[in-house]
C-alpha cells in the first residue's frame, strides 16, 4: 500500500474512532461536554439557616412602671411607720423615712433626721461617689512593665479581685487572672532569650493604713474585711468561703503568685519579689484588666463585701486629687455625693464600708440618696437601684423574706448589721406598682435582739409591698 493509501486509512479511522466517541458522549456513556438527556431544572435558592434570620428588635421583658400609678396614701404609711418606730425591740434609738421616688413626698416618718450608725447601709454612697467619679465603665488595670535593667515591676491598679489561674470573662470575682498576665509577660521576655528574671512589687497606689483604726480586730480575724491593697487574689481571702482568714499582706501575696504563674510559663524568678516603684514611661510587656466598675460595685452591694467597698472609696480619692488613703476616701466620697446635693451636714464617716465603729448618718441622708440612684437624670447611678439585693433572693437578702412577706422579690434593700444596729435602705414596689424608697436605722438594740429587729424591718418594708 502506497503513502496516500496509508494515510487515507489513517484518516478514515480516525475519523470513525472521534464520531464514536462523541456518539458515546452524546448518550452519556463517556465523560464530556454533550448529552442527549433533557436540560436539569434551575438549582432551588441557597436555603438561609434559620441562625442567620433578622431578628425581631429588643423589647423591655417587663414593661416600666407607670408613671401615673397612685400614690399611697401617706396616713396609711404613717401609721406603719409610727407603729413600727414605738416598738421597744428597736431600743430607744430609731429613725424610719419613706417617701415616694417619683414625687419626693415623704409618706412616712419617725426620727428621720437622728443621726445613727448605718452600719453597711453606709457603702450605698460609697457606691455613689465611685460611680459618678470614676464611670460606669472604667476597670482597673494590673500591669508588668520592664525595669530597664532586665527584671519586671508588676504595678497594682486596685484590683484585689484577681484570680490566680486564669480569668473568667464571665465572672466579676476574678475577672482577671494572674496567669493570664503570666503568659502575657513569658512570650515578651522569652524573645530576648531570657529565662530568668527578677520581680518587684509596685504596690505604692494607695497609702496609710491599711485597715481603719475603728474596726475591731476581731472582725478582721472573722474574716470581714482584708487589709486594703492596690491588687489582691480573691480578695485576699485564704479559704474557699464568704467570710474566710484572709492574707496579712494581700499585695505580696499576690505577686508571689505571679512570680509561681510565670514559672509554669518558663521564666524563672530569681529570689523573693521586693517593693519598688516602676519607673516612669516603663514598657508595658503586659496587662490585664479588672470587670467593669458597675460590675464591681454591684458586687460589692450584694455581698456587702467591706474590702472592695474601702478600695472604691480610695479610687475616688486619688481620682479627685487627694491621697489613697483612708482618710482621703472618706472625705472624697463626702464631697462627691455632697456635690450631687445630697444634704450630708452632720454626717461622719470613720470608713467607706460601714464596718467601722463610730459613722452617723440620718435615715434622710440615706434615702436622698437613693434618689439619686433611681433619678432619670443620672441613669449611670441605675445599675445601684437595681443591684441591691433582692428579698428572698439574692445576697445578703437571700436568706430573708421566707414564709409569707409580701415583700419577696419586690423589695431591694441595702442591708447592715452590727452589734446592737441593724440597718435596712431600698426601695419597694407597691401593689399599685408604684415605687416607695425607704431606710430604717437602729443602733441601740437590747442585747440579744438584732435578729428580732431584722424581722420588724422586713415586716415593715413587706408591708409597704402591700400599701
Amino acid at each position: 500500500m502506497g503513502w496516500r493509501a496509508r494515510v487515507g486509512a489513517t484518516v478514515t479511522t480516525v475519523v470513525v474512532l472521534v464520531g464514536g466517541y462523541l456518539a458515546a458522549d452524546a448518550y452519556d456513556v463517556v465523560p464530556g461536554a454533550l448529552t442527549l438527556a433533557p436540560a436539569p431544572p434551575q438549582p432551588a435558592p441557597f436555603p438561609t439557616a434559620p441562625a442567620a434570620q433578622p431578628g425581631p428588635s429588643p423589647s423591655a421583658v417587663l414593661d416600666p412602671l407607670p408613671s401615673d400609678a397612685p400614690e399611697p396614701s401617706a396616713d396609711d404609711v404613717g401609721a406603719l411607720v409610727d407603729e413600727v418606730a414605738q416598738d421597744e425591740r428597736l431600743g430607744e434609738r430609731a429613725g424610719l423615712l419613706v417617701v415616694d421616688a417619683l414625687s419626693g413626698d415623704v409618706l412616712g416618718e419617725a426620727g428621720a433626721d437622728a443621726g445613727l450608725v448605718p452600719a453597711s447601709t453606709q457603702k450605698l454612697v460609697t457606691a455613689v461617689a465611685a460611680v459618678t467619679t470614676l464611670g460606669e465603665d472604667a476597670t482597673l488595670p494590673t500591669t508588668v512593665v520592664d525595669d530597664g535593667d532586665g527584671g519586671l515591676v508588676l504595678v497594682g491598679g486596685g484590683d484585689m479581685m484577681l484570680a490566680a489561674g486564669a480569668g473568667d470573662p464571665d465572672a466579676v470575682n476574678g475577672r482577671a487572672g494572674l496567669d493570664d498576665l503570666a503568659a502575657q509577660v513569658a512570650a515578651q521576655v522569652t524573645l530576648t532569650g531570657r529565662t530568668e528574671v527578677r520581680l518587684t512589687l509596685d504596690d505604692t497606689l494607695f497609702s496609710g493604713a491599711a485597715i481603719a483604726p475603728t474596726v475591731p480586730a476581731a472582725d478582721v480575724t472573722d474574716g470581714y474585711l482584708a487589709p486594703v491593697a492596690a491588687l489582691a487574689v480573691d480578695i485576699a481571702r485564704l479559704e474557699d468561703e464568704e467570710y474566710a482568714p484572709r492574707e496579712k499582706d494581700p499585695a505580696m501575696a499576690a505577686a508571689q503568685a505571679f512570680a509561681r504563674a510565670l514559672g509554669e510559663h518558663g521564666v524563672t524568678v530569681t529570689g523573693e519579689p521586693a517593693r519598688g516603684a516602676a519607673p516612669e514611661g516603663a514598657r508595658v510587656l503586659g496587662q490585664v484588666e479588672s470587670a467593669p466598675l458597675d460590675q464591681v460595685v454591684e458586687y460589692a452591694l450584694e455581698h456587702s463585701d467591706n474590702t472592695i467597698t474601702e478600695v472604691l472609696g480610695r479610687l475616688v480619692a486619688l481620682d479627685r486629687g487627694l491621697p489613697g488613703s483612708l482618710e482621703g476616701s472618706t472625705e472624697a466620697v463626702v464631697d462627691v455625693v455632697a456635690g450631687l446635693g445630697v444634704d450630708l451636714d452632720g454626717a461622719r464617716l470613720v470608713d467607706c464600708s460601714g464596718l467601722g465603729r463610730g459613722s452617723v448618718m440620718t435615715a434622710r441622708q440615706l434615702v436622698d440618696t437613693l434618689r439619686l440612684a433611681v433619678d432619670p437624670e443620672h441613669p449611670e447611678l441605675r445599675d445601684i437601684a437595681v443591684g441591691m439585693p433582692v428579698a428572698g433572693l439574692s445576697g445578703t437578702l437571700s436568706g430573708r423574706y421566707g414564709g409569707d412577706n409580701p415583700g419577696r422579690g419586690l423589695v431591694r434593700a441595702k442591708t447592715g448589721s452590727l452589734p446592737s444596729t441593724v440597718g435596712l435602705a431600698g426601695s419597694v414596689v407597691t401593689g399599685d406598682d408604684r415605687l416607695l424608697l425607704f431606710a430604717f436605722l437602729a443602733d441601740r438594740i437590747p442585747d440579744g435582739g438584732t435578729y428580732g429587729a431584722r424581722q420588724i424591718f422586713d415586716g415593715l418594708a413587706g408591708r409597704l409591698a402591700q400599701v
